[in-house]
Order: structure tokens, then C-alpha cells, then sequence
């Protein structure tokens, strides 16, 4: 049997198989608001036969999106949004589904990618861009509000609201994002982090508030909810985050109840040096998965059945994600799974598109056609 198309729990989720469609953010949302960009998005992506759909990194509070397209579950208003959304999806696909919550910090205020993706200044429409300390991404950004005490426990407190708001939801599984650069990176990485506070310093102290945001969360659902977390395995930068740093704080959070840990990279700085080429972050979910035992999903640049399968047959990771090449092909799990001899949940109505000689892609009975 393919280990890419064998089922895979994550605490008590089970999953059909162990391909993740990662988050991607699509800067489609109106004050933080689904629309109906996000309903034939998700739509289309919940018919792709994927063990796990997550949802985009949804933000906390309005001054955690990283533009003013981003996803938001902060109010009665962005909860209704998604619900309408959701609602629709689920009637026609029994995927399991996932949500990334977010606070961009000194990375928000942003044009969307497509407009060039740089800071907004307040004067221009943006807003005041908070941090561990007030320093900036780039030289030439206005530098971000340092958070003191209140800011530290409004931030858990919106974490924690959007985690209950998820669930209320029905939402799957939690992710937590500490990576790509974002506030909970921010901590993490001394390159962002010069508090002299218990927040910042040792490696200790930059963990104390993800970890306590983690708790958090944690506590805020039931026990039935995996919650877990996404973490940039190095910042690709001498003397930032790295990998050794990585399994430590991976320890913390597997003696903390962590469900899974998501291994990217990079986005703390833009003098980041990334080796780019198939399978680059792969390494990264290999050395965090055998040294923290936490169920691990691997992703970079991985865009073949067969290189997904590798990975899995060698131990690296315990589920593999996709992220850009599901958008360029969101059938990828179908024509995986007609690679490498799998089967994929697909509905009724696609059933006859099965190739000749692969009537058990879809694990159903071949019909015909009036």
C-alpha cells in the first residue's frame, strides 16, 4: 500500500490519507469578512481528495491581517462569513478542515502581493504595525509598536476568542502560526526579539508567550480538537532561528499537548539566504520529527506523487503538505493516487470521469451513462 494514501490520526482526527493542503493566504476577504471567492476557493479545494484542507492564516484582531484582504475570526460579522461559507462546503464534501490563526505584527499594514506587498504607512490607509520590539522588517518601514503587558494579554486573549470562535464553527484541527515571519515568529527569533524583559533574551524567555499562547488555546477548546502549530524550522540567517532552536521549542510543546507540528522557513528578514530546490525544507521536519516524536507535516517545493511518497516511505515527515502546486493543480491528490495504485474520496458526480483502467481511483463502483 502507498504510505501517502494510508490513513493517519492526528490525536483523534483521522484522516483518509496524508496529503495536507497547507494555508495560503488569498487576500479576498471584505473587513476581514469570507466571500464568495473563499466559497469557490475552498470549494474547489475540498473536492481534491486531500486527507486535510487548512484554511488560510486567519487573523485575530483587525491589526493582526497582513493586509486588508486578510481572513479575519474576530467578531460576530467574520464568524457568520465563514459559517455561510463552510455551510456550503460541507454539503457537498466530508474533507476534514482546518484553520491557521494569526497576528502578523510588524508585518501587517501591508499591500496585497499582487500591489507589491510593501508596508502601508497610517498615513496612506495602514495602520500602527506592532512587535516583541520596535524594529522593523525592512530599513526603510516604519518601525512597529514594541507590545507592554496589556498589549501581550490582549493578543492571547484574541488567539484564544478566534480558537472558540473556530470551534463553534465545527471546525477539525487549530493550527497556530509561528512562522513566515509573523508575531509569534517574532518572539521566537532573536533577530526580532531584543526585549529585556522575561519575553526576550534566552531561548527560554522568547518561547514563554507562543508557549503561553499555546496554552491558551489549548485550553480554550476541547480535547477532542487537535491543536497544533506551524513553525519556521531557520530564518536562513546567521544568528536568527534555527533548527536545534526549532526542536527545543517543538519539546515544550509535545510536553504541552501539541497534535502536530508544521515545519516551512524563512520570512523573518529579508536578508534570508534560501537554498531553494525539491524537497528544501524537508531536512528541517526530518531532524524536528526524531528528536521531538511530534507527528510532523513536511512542505517545500514537493510536487511530485512520488517524491511525497519518499519522503514518507523514509521516515521524514508523517504527512506531506502542498501548497502552490494545489492551486496550479488541485487535483493533484487524484492523479497521485492514479500514480502510485491509492484511491481518493471524490463525489458521485465526477465518478465517470475516472481514466479507462483506473476504475478503483475513486475506491467506487464504475457507472455508466444514460
Amino acid at each position: 500500500m502507498s504510505q501517502l494514501f494510508s490513513p493517519f490520526s492526528i490525536g483523534p482526527l483521522q484522516l483518509k490519507n496524508r496529503i495536507v493542503i497547507a494555508p495560503m493566504c488569498q487576500y479576498s476577504a471584505d473587513n476581514g469578512e469570507a466571500t464568495d471567492w473563499h466559497l469557490i476557493h475552498l470549494g474547489h479545494l475540498a473536492l481534491s481528495g486531500a486527507g486535510l484542507l487548512i484554511i488560510e492564516a486567519t487573523a485575530v484582531e483587525p491589526e493582526g491581517r497582513i493586509t486588508h484582504g486578510d481572513l479575519g475570526l474576530w467578531s460576530d460579522a467574520t464568524e457568520a462569513a465563514l459559517k455561510k461559507v463552510l455551510t456550503a462546503v460541507r454539503k457537498y464534501s466530508p474533507i476534514p478542515i482546518g484553520i491557521q490563526i494569526s497576528h502578523a505584527g510588524r508585518k501587517a499594514s501591508s499591500d496585497v502581493p499582487w500591489e507589491g506587498g510593501r508596508l502601508i504607512p497610517v498615513d496612506r490607509g495602514g495602520w500602527q504595525t506592532l512587535a516583541p520590539s520596535a524594529i522593523q522588517y525592512s530599513p526603510d518601514e516604519t518601525a512597529p509598536q514594541a507590545l507592554d503587558a496589556s498589549g501581550l494579554q490582549r493578543v492571547l486573549q484574541a488567539f484564544v476568542a478566534t480558537a472558540q470562535r473556530a470551534h463553534r464553527l465545527g471546525i477539525d484541527t487549530i493550527e497556530i502560526h509561528a512562522a513566515h515571519g509573523y508575531l509569534l515568529h517574532q518572539f521566537l527569533s532573536p533577530l526580532s526579539n531584543q526585549r529585556s524583559d522575561t519575553y526576550g533574551g534566552s531561548l527560554d524567555n522568547r518561547m514563554r508567550f507562543p508557549l503561553a499562547v499555546f496554552d491558551a488555546v489549548r485550553a480554550a477548546v476541547p480535547g477532542r480538537v487537535p491543536v497544533g502549530i506551524r513553525v519556521s524550522g531557520t530564518d536562513w540567517v546567521d544568528g536568527g532561528w534555527d533548527v536545534e532552536q526549532s526542536i527545543t521549542f517543538g519539546n515544550a510543546l509535545r510536553a504541552r499537548g501539541c497534535a502536530f507540528i508544521h515545519i516551512t522557513s524563512g520570512g523573518l528578514s529579508p536578508k534570508q539566504t534560501i537554498p531553494l530546490g525539491p524537497n528544501y525544507q524537508v531536512s528541517l521536519a526530518d531532524r524536528v520529527r526524531a528528536q521531538t516524536g511530534l507527528p510532523t507535516i513536511a512542505v517545500g517545493l514537493v510536487t511530485e506523487p512520488e517524491q511525497a511518497e519518499a519522503i514518507l516511505v523514509a521516515g521524514q515527515a508523517d504527512l506531506v503538505a502542498l501548497a502552490r502546486g494545489m492551486l496550479y493543480d488541485p487535483r493533484w491528490p487524484w492523479h497521485a493516487a492514479a500514480a502510485l495504485n491509492g484511491e481518493v474520496v471524490a463525489p458521485p458526480q465526477y465518478w465517470r470521469s475516472q481514466p479507462r483502467g483506473l476504475s478503483k481511483l475513486f475506491g467506487a463502483t464504475t457507472i455508466g451513462q444514460r
